[in-house]
This record gives structure tokens, C-alpha cells and sequence, in this order.
């Protein structure tokens, strides 16, 4: 257990967490509108207070230490507490705004999306930064542990502590390369469970959904493997004859390679798209500007 010296303000909190986000001294000097020197003093009275190096040299860059990458997400989150109740007035200078948001979200989302998004920020909020994350194998409290500022896509948690808005209804396209066998005839439930699909999860996992509606018909299909995103998934269909699948409102992805979509024949449940995040955003004015910005560009996708 490192000693913790007293002295620890809420500036070199939110100096900690920056820094262990840029992982350079500089980068870190930058965001915060401080000297290299300055910063460097920071950091030492941060080492000092934590007992640990916090940074250490790798090669020609720098790097966290697992102490401060275990302790990182906490310190986010007493930042952005503090930074709430100074904001708890609803107001926020977006041209000003310094600030980092993480968006915890299906890879298809952000090549979707990002390019709107990122053009808005600029236009709005020019010193804001948005980080995409994409959904891990392992279920893991994101929002809760501050790791992710806002979740999108289909939610499935149940934590008490977070907040989910629910936004539209989404269904599955099924997606083939052109002239593919399987657009020579009408797509029956037999003609595509004979096909050799290939499936997207996160998780790896070989069935879902699809099989079990398959199975009611008494049909099964063959899926030779998995991939973890979306749009990896659109590259290998373009160059196999694999079946795959995108969600309809992510369609523009398949069609920007100049792949086949068309309605898979089976009566599948529908997937329910929203925003989550933790309550102690909800009177954080700049989060609600980010949810916003979220919320209005998914409402102009058909």
C-alpha cells in the first residue's frame, strides 16, 4: 500500500487525469493551457502526494503506471462530479469548453456517425474531443468506473445507477456481395439458412437471434465465424460468398461498398437503440450538449 500525502486538491486531480490521458507531459501542458514547467511541477507534487511515478519513460514517449491506470477512472470521476456542481446552472460556453468525452459504442456506429459528429464539435465546441471506444468481449461497469462518458447502441444493462433513454427501433439487413447465388431466386428462410454465413459479436459468439427463429422452421445455417465489428465484417462479404448482416440504419456502410442489402425472411426480434449514461452527468451541461448532438444526429438517419 503506497503512502498518500494530504495536499491532494481537486487541480491535481483533474492535472492527474489528464495527464494519464495524454501520457505526455506536453500534451498535457497543452489541454491545460499550462507551461511544459509548470506542468512538470505538477507532476512532481502529484508523484509526491500519490508515492508513485505516475508517468515513466518507454522508449521515446511516456507511460502510465499501473497504479495510476488503477486509479485513473476514479480520479475521472471525482473530476467530473466537481465539475458538475460548478456547472449546475445549466450554462456552459461550448467556444471555450476544454473537455475529453468518451462514447462507448458499436464500431458501426462511429464509422456511421463520427464524420457529422466530429464536424459538429468542431463548429460548436472546437476544444472538445470525442474518443470512440468499441464494445469489449467483457462486460465491465463503463459508465459507472467513468471509463466511458456516454454509451450508445442497443443497452442491455440493468444497473440501477445508470440511466438509459430509449431512442428508435432498429431490424437486421442481410448483405452479400453483388451478383451473389443467393440473390438468383427469391431469399426464402431454406435458401438463406443453406448459405455460409459469417457473424458480428463482440463476444465470438457462433449463434443468436437468427438461429433460434431458424431453428422454429426447422431449418439450421452454417456460420463459419465471427468478427468483431461491422464494417470488418462488410470487407470480408466483399470479396466471399458469405452472408453477413448490418443493422438497417447502418446501411449506408454497406452500400458505400457497393454491397447487396435485402430483408432477411424471418420475424426477428427488434433491436432497441438508445443512449446510457451515469446519473452524475444529468445536470452536467456539456454532457447534455453531447447527448444532444448524439440524439439529433440519430433522429436525421432514417
Amino acid at each position: 500500500m503506497r503512502p498518500v500525502q494530504s495536499g491532494m486538491d481537486l487541480n491535481l486531480l483533474a492535472a492527474l487525469d489528464v495527464l494519464v490521458e495524454e501520457s505526455s507531459v506536453s500534451g498535457a501542458a497543452a489541454r491545460l493551457h499550462l507551461s511544459e514547467p509548470a506542468m512538470s511541477r505538477t507532476l512532481g507534487r502529484i508523484r509526491r502526494a500519490l508515492g508513485d511515478p505516475v508517468l515513466v519513460r518507454a522508449g521515446r514517449g511516456m507511460v502510465p503506471t499501473p497504479h495510476a491506470l488503477a486509479i485513473h477512472a476514479e480520479v475521472r470521476a471525482v473530476v467530473e462530479r466537481a465539475r458538475g456542481l460548478f456547472t449546475a446552472a445549466g450554462r456552459v460556453d461550448l467556444r471555450t469548453l476544454d473537455r475529453t468525452f468518451t462514447v462507448l459504442a458499436h464500431e458501426a456506429f462511429a464509422a456511421a456517425h463520427g464524420a457529422a459528429l466530429f464536424a459538429r464539435t468542431a463548429a460548436e465546441a472546437p476544444g472538445v474531443r470525442l474518443r470512440f471506444l468499441g464494445e469489449s468481449h467483457l462486460d465491465a461497469p463503463s459508465l459507472r468506473d467513468g471509463v466511458a462518458d456516454l454509451e450508445v447502441g442497443v443497452i442491455d444493462t440493468t444497473a440501477p445507477e445508470v440511466h438509459v433513454e430509449p431512442l428508435h427501433e432498429d431490424t437486421m439487413l442481410g448483405v452479400v456481395r453483388p451478383g451473389h447465388p443467393l440473390l438468383d431466386g427469391p431469399v426464402t428462410p431454406a435458401a438463406f439458412a443453406a448459405a455460409r454465413h459469417v457473424g458480428v459479436s463482440r463476444r465470438g459468439r457462433l449463434t443468436g437471434p437468427i438461429d433460434a427463429a431458424l431453428a422454429e422452421l426447422g431449418l439450421a445455417r452454417t456460420t463459419v465465424g465471427t468478427l468483431a465489428s461491422y464494417p470488418a465484417a462488410l470487407f470480408v462479404l466483399r470479396s466471399t460468398d458469405l452472408v453477413g448482416l448490418v443493422p438497417a440504419r447502418s446501411r449506408g456502410l454497406a452500400d458505400g461498398l457497393g454491397l447487396v442489402t435485402f430483408e432477411i425472411p424471418l420475424d426477428l426480434p427488434a433491436l432497441r437503440f438508445g443512449l446510457a449514461w451515469h446519473p452524475r452527468h444529468d445536470a452536467d451541461p456539456a454532457h447534455a450538449w453531447l447527448r444532444a448532438c448524439v440524439r439529433e444526429r440519430l433522429s436525421e438517419t432514417p
